[in-house]
């Protein structure tokens, strides 16, 4: 038997993709690169935003239209967030949810019979030291927690994921040490929310650091998400833990507004002041520290005046990264109780923040050139050449590398997103 496996969405979902991998193919079911050589297929499904809901919706039909003979199992968020829907377009189809995936072969069994399963709610799993193959041999994905502490009225995902559930420093640090031994050069330490880690269990996401960093080899640490409110309450000990030259100097702390009237309408628990001052300090701390955050255009009760309160807090802080969402509607989010704003004024105040990102981001990056910098190559590129990561967490375009290799390059070009570099021999 052979499955293909399709996944959407964050790197969370991914390695819960992995995990499914592995515990199929230790069941002995063959785990394929194209779908047209599957027997089963299996889409992993992403519902956080509404550009993603249709394309996780038209590629299920698609996968339908073209393969109707083979078995199709959809898991991850949408089958908790909506299962009307989904029942709708895929009414054949099994289920498997994000808190049921270690009876992934239980389904796929029951798939191969012709039986209809669905495996979905809550259940209390661990999801490391977990069988996973991985997707790329030198990146290995470490769930630190599932679910979350927020209350954001705009998310949907919180209804999949649940609350919060952080499993221990000690596996943790098993499974890091595992994947270390095995040659992966790259640990993402991934959850909803990063910051909030060990606080259901006594533990904390500095400890954590602490504890990984102390690991004997050369490697890279990549800290996932952080919610700013949760930031604040372990800020000292989490700058000396980034301190560490095994954690890249990354971080990835959303605002989603400049404006303090919709952080509160957006129930995310902090002032815009709260997130200055972490940016401030980490870059205080570690000048070469770059940040990435996210920006929601659009929400119901953004006027004009708070609009420009994000372009001015986007100019000022000056972000590497900057992740944008025009906002949507999303099931059973309490902000789909109100009023959308005009589409057309959300697109231009896409547009606008579109064109403060590339502004902020060229600049910043041109000022990399001529540099000499150490990477980590971490894949092939798709359009060739290869990808690596400077210290900070930015991407680089080389030619003539190894990945899970270390590389000394000089930066030659730049653009708004990526770095160009020859090695130094």
């Amino acid at each position: 038997m052979r499955a293909y496996i399709e996944t959407f969405g964050c790197t969370f979902n991914k390695g819960d993709s992995e995990i499914m991998a592995g515990i199929l193919s230790k069941e002995g079911i063959r785990l394929v690169e194209t779908i047209k050589d599957a027997d089963l297929i299996i889409i992993n499904t992403c519902y956080v935003k509404h550009p993603t809901e249709h394309k996780v919706i038209n590629r299920i039909k698609r996968v339908q239209e073209l393969y109707p003979s083979k078995p199709l199992i959809v898991a991850g968020c949408m089958v908790e967030i909506d299962p009307e829907k989904l029942e709708k377009i895929a009414p054949r189809a099994s289920w498997i949810g994000p808190h049921k995936i270690h009876k992934i072969y239980k389904v796929v069994k029951g798939a191969i019979k012709g039986e209809r399963i669905k495996e979905t709610g809550s259940y209390p799993i661990k999801k490391v030291e977990m069988p996973r193959i991985r997707f790329n041999p030198h990146i290995h994905i470490i769930q630190l927690c599932e679910g979350c502490l927020g209350e954001c009225t705009y998310c949907c995902t919180r209804f999949a994921r649940g609350k919060l559930q952080s499993y221990p420093i000690s596996a943790v640090k098993r499974e890091a040490e595992k994947a270390i031994i095995e040659g992966c050069k790259e640990l993402q330490l991934t959850a909803q929310d990063t910051a909030a880690y060990g606080r259901d269990i006594g533990e904390s996401l500095p400890e954590l650091l602490n504890e990984i960093s102390s690991i004997d080899d050369d490697f890279r640490i990549r800290v996932g998400m952080m919610h700013p409110r949760n930031v604040l309450d372990i800020l000292e000990d989490l700058i000396d833990a980034f301190k560490s030259e095994k954690v890249y100097k990354f971080l990835h702390l959303p605002v989603q507004s400049g404006n303090n009237r919709v952080l509160e309408d957006m129930g995310r628990g902090y002032k815009v002041e709260d997130f200055k001052y972490i940016v401030e300090s980490f870059r205080e701390e570690i000048p070469e520290m770059s940040i990435a955050t996210d920006i929601i255009v659009g929400y119901p009760t953004e006027d004009e005046e708070a609009f420009q309160d994000t372009c001015k807090l986007l100019k000022e802080i000056k972000p590497n990264f900057i992740h944008l969402s025009k906002y949507k509607h999303r099931p059973r989010a309490l902000s789909s109780s109100l009023k959308e704003l005009d589409f057309k004024v959300v697109k231009r105040r896409s547009k606008i923040i579109e064109e403060i990102k590339s502004e902020i981001t060229i600049k910043d990056n041109m000022k990399l050139v001529g540099t000499s910098q150490k990477i980590l190559i971490v894949e092939k590129g798709k359009k060739g050449g290869f990808i690596g990561r400077t210290n900070s967490y930015i991407p680089v375009i080389t030619e003539n590398a190894d990945p899970g290799s270390f590389l000394k390059v000089k930066i030659n070009g730049a653009t708004n997103t990526y770095l160009t570099a020859t090695p130094i021999v």
